[in-house]
């Protein structure tokens, strides 16, 4: 979960679906319970899940938020196994957290959702909690919550928000939410740069079609590997000489952690 770039929701009900999801070659794989079931599909949902997860299956889980009648149920499943993580949606305090890790086994990571004003607020604690992994942006709930109709310049502040929330805790950046353009790549590949700009570590899916773009866009490119290794041989080249200068700029010890963290995501 901290290295993951590209999480895909698969509905709870199509256990059809599960093994395709896997396929897509996602960094997690999310079995959904919430938004993509109807509530007279819960019951069958879990049902399907828990057997797949019984049979072998490896994958995350998105519960039910609390105080919804769904979610004690939804419960009895977050400590399988087999499940690599699970997604709280609507976080709104470090208590309904623990309350969740209460029941988990360790090993698997919560991933809250945070969708809403209060959630935002609060996501300096959230992020805090021993046992979460990382911080999942909800951001259209959080639009709508809002009023914000700009998915762009209106959700600046809150990206930001989770960001710093984020590296205050310690953990890998949050991962933004989802590009509902399912068949417009250049939309999904904009929405990635500019989520990748505020410091964003990955993006929600809610189509197999979306992974690899995603993958991409939250991937070093070309150019910043080079850089990034000009910048680390110059490093070393200066030994303990501290700031150094190239391409008629300053190298100093932040840029150099930058370009290591580069090249450590690239792969080495």
């Amino acid at each position: 979960m901290t290295t993951a770039r590209s999480f895909l929701f698969v509905p709870g009900d199509r256990p059809d679906r599960f093994d395709k999801a896997i396929a897509a070659g996602a960094g997690c794989t999310i079995l959904d319970l919430e938004d993509a079931v109807k509530p007279e599909d819960k019951a069958a949902a879990r049902a399907a899940v828990s057997e797949w997860l019984t049979a072998g299956g490896r994958a995350a889980l998105r519960i039910n938020p609390p105080g919804t009648e769904f979610h004690e149920e939804d419960l009895a499943l977050v400590d399988h196994a087999n499940l690599t993580a699970v997604l709280l949606p609507k976080a709104e305090s470090a208590e309904d957290c623990a309350a969740v890790l209460s029941r988990m086994i360790s090993g698997i990571a919560l991933l809250p959702l945070i969708e809403s004003a209060k959630g935002l607020l609060k996501a300096p604690e959230i992020a805090a909690i021993q046992g979460v992994a990382r911080l999942l942006f909800g951001s259209i709930d959080f639009m709508n919550e809002c009023g914000i109709e700009d998915d762009r310049e209106g959700l600046a502040h809150a990206r930001s928000s989770l960001v710093i929330a984020s590296a205050a805790a310690g953990i890998m950046g949050p991962v933004d939410g989802v590009t509902l353009a399912l068949d417009d790549p250049e939309q999904l590949a904009a929405d990635c740069a500019a989520a990748r700009r505020y410091g964003m570590g990955g993006k929600l899916c809610i189509h197999p079609k979306q992974v690899a773009g995603v993958e991409k866009g939250f991937s070093p490119t070309d150019t910043e590997i080079a850089q990034a290794r000009r910048i680390l041989s110059a490093a070393e080249d200066a030994g303990a000489k501290g700031a150094i200068r190239l391409d008629g700029k300053l190298v100093d010890i932040p840029v150099v952690d930058r370009a290591r963290r580069t090249l450590e995501q690239a792969g080495g």
